[in-house]
């Protein structure tokens, strides 16, 4: 398509996206099959109309992805309920750690014996399809900052951390294949691409989320005397974060995570401090409110809430944007046996049972535990990690047939998901009577 005809068409989505808000919401499934239609309709599917060759434009494919991706945990972050409290945290930090080497394994493990793929490709096409996928997970995620639900907690920190977790997976596909260095008997991955990556990573997030919470805090003062352009600044700590991260050899998907998360926890923290309740600061809190203590002071908006509006508009964008291209990457032959009994495995098999294995012990409820457990969508992150890989060496034919696997579990993730979202947590709210 000319590039005339490609303002029209994302300009045409974009106005239908925001005019149809409403009705969107009401119908049985995601918009984002609505994107996927429109691609398959005018790719090479259907029409022909266009084709995006995923393989030949990896760098800029690579690049859309890591944006939306790292907009998408920022806002993931923002919404955690503060205080942190580790007891809080158990479940999405045992999805996030035992489940992904859980996930991880039995992909790998059905790719070696049914797909008869190089180990190393195996191992890497487990860690592009391991993680949970943040810019298309919106419906299960939570609504908004402190949002207490438990599965809708569980699932969003789930996937801001599990993005950051995938990475030594990905380096060891990539080492198993010669083209990273994984030291002798594996000690340099162990040290450098899961111990120093991930804590360097953390340490960095928190540092950078802190000081910028006080810095800002101090810069407008009890009464909101110093303007800050919220938006520019969020979008300045998730450049900052994630650049330093990659100067450090370090995870910036997890570190750009708990940026956002120990940003909010800084700036509730201080607007404790001064007699602010925390339901005063939720998201997109226009102008200043005032304090509940004697001095009557107004309390000026804060970055993580009132960046997160602009941060979802984007997340929206990306969205439609990468959905619509992975309709227009597909062809008729990436549907065979291989392809969909690998994301039937990943469905039915992978996901279900490495969360169960990774809840054993913990609180949660059978009942969240079984939708956890269908609710792993695969999205924009594991085509990052795809182009990742491309992108650092991959042989083209190895690439290609890497590719179509993952766009085709994608593809399904999208649909099934997509359509069972809303009716299992509308079953889920109406039994708990909210």
């Amino acid at each position: 398509m000319s590039i005339e005809l490609w303002f029209l068409l994302i300009g045409f989505l974009m106005l239908s996206r925001g005019l149809g808000s409403r009705y969107l919401l009401r119908l049985p499934f995601t918009p984002a099959i609505v994107y996927l239609a429109v691609g398959l309709l005018l790719g090479p599917t259907i029409l022909n109309l266009f084709y995006f060759d995923p393989v030949k434009q990896s760098s800029v494919l690579e690049m859309l992805t890591e944006i939306a991706v790292l907009i998408s945990l920022f806002s993931a972050g923002v919404k955690m309920p503060v205080p942190v409290q580790i007891a809080d945290w158990q479940a999405p930090l045992r999805l996030a750690s035992i489940s992904m080497v859980v996930t991880v394994s039995l992909i790998a493990a059905c790719a070696y014996i049914v797909l008869k793929l190089p180990l190393g490709a195996c191992v890497l096409l487990g860690a592009v399809l391991a993680p949970t996928d943040p810019v298309l997970a919106a419906d299960t995620q939570s609504r908004y900052p402190g949002d207490k639900d438990q599965l809708r907690f569980t699932l969003t920190c789930e996937a801001g951390m599990n993005d950051g977790a995938a990475f030594p997976f990905v380096m060891l596909g990539l080492g198993l294949l010669g083209l990273h260095d994984l030291g002798d008997t594996g000690w340099r991955w162990l040290v450098v691409d899961v111990v120093w990556a991930t804590a360097v990573a953390i340490g960095i997030g928190v540092l950078s989320g802190v000081a910028i919470g006080k810095l800002v805090w101090r810069l407008r003062g009890a009464n909101a005397e110093h303007d800050v352009l919220d938006d520019l600044v969020g979008l300045g700590l998730i450049a900052i974060v994630y650049g330093l991260s990659e100067v450090l050899q370090a995870w910036g998907f997890l570190a750009v995570f708990f940026a956002a998360v120990a940003l909010r926890h800084t700036e509730l923290k201080l607007a404790r401090a001064i007699g602010v309740k925390p339901e005063q600061l939720g998201a997109g809190v226009a102008e200043p409110v005032v304090a509940g203590d004697d001095s009557g002071a107004a309390t000026p908006p804060i970055v993580s809430g009132e960046a997160l509006v602009f941060k979802e508009h984007l997340e929206r964008l990306s969205e439609l944007m990468l959905v619509l291209l992975v309709g227009g990457m597909l062809f008729l032959d990436y549907w065979n046996w291989q392809s969909v009994s690998l994301a039937v495995f990943v469905f039915v098999v992978a996901r279900p049972v490495s969360v169960a294995i990774g809840l054993i012990g913990t609180q949660t409820s059978w009942r969240v535990r079984g939708i956890a457990g269908w609710f792993g969508v695969r999205g924009i992150g594991s085509v990052y990690y795809l182009m990742y890989a491309i992108q650092h060496g991959l042989p083209e034919a190895l690439a290609r047939e890497l590719t179509y696997l993952t766009l085709i579990v994608i593809t399904l993730s999208i649909v099934v998901h997509g359509t069972s979202v809303k009716p299992l947590l509308n079953l889920l709210w109406r039994r708990h009577g909210k």
